[in-house]
């Protein structure tokens, strides 16, 4: 649980930065200067994930853009869309986590912060990517 929360702050964080349209590891610190009372364990995983979907947006958003059908990137929902880069990056990136475990976690964030029909999106977009990886 303690990654799901981890996930959930750095999708708040990513979306204050789409928000703000900047992408600065700044507003990590200014995430958890409201949002005090976090473990550190979640803050370090959220940093991790944050810094390393800044570090490789251009990427991952290219990843994205390939494996969403009949849609446009830019018309994504901000939620949708941020939660698909962390999804993405823990998939490409994180060598440590298996990557159906990426994918379900991004579905039960999906479930909690999306609409009803992001689950089913997102599920379908990250197994195009994971497929896409094995080639």
């Amino acid at each position: 649980m303690k990654r799901r929360k981890a996930r959930e702050d750095a999708l708040k964080i990513l979306y204050m930065a789409d928000m703000r349209g900047e992408k600065s590891s700044s507003l990590i610190d200014e995430y958890y200067l409201v949002n005090s009372n976090v473990e550190e364990e979640v803050k370090k995983f959220t940093e991790k994930i944050v810094k390393g979907v800044f570090e490789n947006i251009k990427k991952i958003d290219e990843k994205i853009s390939s494996a969403i059908l009949n849609w446009d990137f830019n018309r994504l929902c901000l939620v949708d869309r941020n939660i698909l880069r962390i999804g993405t990056y823990e998939i490409i990136f994180a060598d440590d986590i298996p990557s159906v475990v990426s994918i379900n976690e991004a579905l039960e964030i999906a479930k909690k912060y999306g609409t009803d029909d992001s689950p089913k999106f997102i599920n379908g977009v990250l197994h195009r990517i994971k497929e896409e990886m094995k080639k």
